[in-house]
């Protein structure tokens, strides 16, 4: 919970949950240095909203055996939260925390909500995570799918991030149609992000650090480089936008590896004055985002994308900024089409970034405040606390 996606994309359902009368005991592994940096805020947070946190510290090493004991720690405590508070229901993620779901359901015989954020095996495996060249990792990933299966098979209802993941979910032979499904994309704080409110004044001051005039094209990218975001093919074409759009400028808002991101635009001839880097707050990071007039992340199209809601997307359309991205990845696509907010790339080529740029050196005109309309419409904190609400009951009525 001290990471930044425990606070945007658990915390807030978890308090609406609350508000609305579950009692909630929320049982997490921490990553030592992280969790003393922040434990503090967190447990304030959660104490105000009622809610019971049991942080366990987290155990990165040795791989295989750092994550037995941390099964073992879960279940242990587990099992202590349900003889102390006999707990009607479990709630998990995927992965290690399935596990845990799936056992409570079999020997204590609570019922099992199965939150399937991604397909998690397959995401180790298309991530890079577990190399299955090495018998161990393939032995990991057949156990991990045995287990996904079995928790859909047992479980008191579901949720998945995307439409396309239920398709997905809804053509496995392990699927009951009886059991409830929701759909609960990964939501955006909207007060947060809300163009309407950012200071003009530290508009000016992050535009005067940057080196950003106002004729300056401003392309943003938001987050972490590398791992399933494609770095060297936002490059290439980055480097064809600004041969189109000479007053293009690339502002990178990104926690770390800010050498990599220079090494990467000089790798395809983008010249140093072309690139700004900015480590943000969370609180500055819509700030920085209103200086775009266009932003950009590319991302690996593969299966267990399909079940993927990028957080970062919410949080652009919240903005009113038009989206450069491709196709592959969850409903990305379709939520661009619906509500005609940026232009998706199907190809990574040079043929496909030319029409692109095309596009946006031709000005097309995209409403900002229809794309933020867009963002309260599909990606609202409000809407998916109701849903929440709504799967919590229909599973407790059982």
């Amino acid at each position: 919970m001290t990471d930044p996606l425990g606070q945007s994309q658990v915390i807030p359902y978890l308090q609406g949950l609350s508000k609305a009368g579950f009692s909630i005991f929320l049982l997490s592994c921490e990553k030592k240095q992280v969790y003393l940096q922040h434990k503090t805020a967190i447990q304030e947070l959660l104490d105000a909203a009622n809610i019971t946190w049991i942080p366990l510290n987290y155990t990165k090493k040795p791989p295989v055996v750092s994550t037995l004991l941390d099964i073992f720690k879960l279940k242990k405590a587990a099992k202590k939260i349900h003889r102390e508070h006999k707990l009607d229901m479990v709630h998990t993620r995927p992965g290690v925390p399935a596990l845990i779901g799936l056992w409570m359901k079999k020997t204590m015989g609570v019922k099992f909500l199965n939150d399937i954020r991604e397909f998690y095996a397959d995401s180790r495996v298309e991530g890079g995570m577990w190399n299955t060249r090495i018998p161990m990792y393939v032995t990991i990933y057949n156990y991990f799918k045995k287990k996904e299966a079995e928790a859909v098979a047992l479980s008191d209802g579901i949720v998945c991030l995307t439409y396309v993941a239920e398709s997905i979910i809804k053509e496995w032979a392990v699927y009951k149609p009886g059991v409830p499904l929701a759909v609960i994309p990964c939501s955006v704080d909207l007060q947060l992000f809300d163009p309407a409110v950012i200071p003009g004044a530290e508009k000016d001051t992050f535009k005067k650090e940057l080196n950003i005039s106002s004729d300056d094209v401003v392309i943003s990218y938001l987050g972490s480089i590398g791992g399933w975001y494609l770095t060297d093919e936002m490059m290439q074409f980055c480097k064809i936008l600004i041969a189109k759009i000479p007053a293009a400028k690339l502002l990178f808002i990104s926690p770390h590896r800010h050498d990599d991101i220079r090494l990467a635009a000089e790798k395809y001839g983008i010249p140093a004055g072309k690139i700004a880097v900015k480590k943000a707050t969370r609180k500055q990071v819509p700030v920085l985002l209103s200086l775009s007039d266009y932003s950009v992340f590319f991302i690996r199209p593969c299966y267990s994308k399909q079940s993927s809601s990028p957080t970062k997307h919410g949080e652009i359309m919240a903005m009113g900024i038009p989206l450069i991205t491709n196709s592959g990845v969850g409903d990305v696509e379709n939520i661009i089409n619906r509500y005609n907010s940026g232009i998706v790339i199907p190809e990574f080529n040079e043929q496909e970034f030319e029409a692109a740029t095309v596009q946006i050196a031709a000005g097309k005109i995209f409403d900002r405040a229809g794309i933020r309309n867009g963002a309260i419409d599909f990606y609202s904190l409000d809407k998916a606390v109701e849903k929440y609400i709504g799967i919590y009951n229909s599973i407790l009525k059982q």
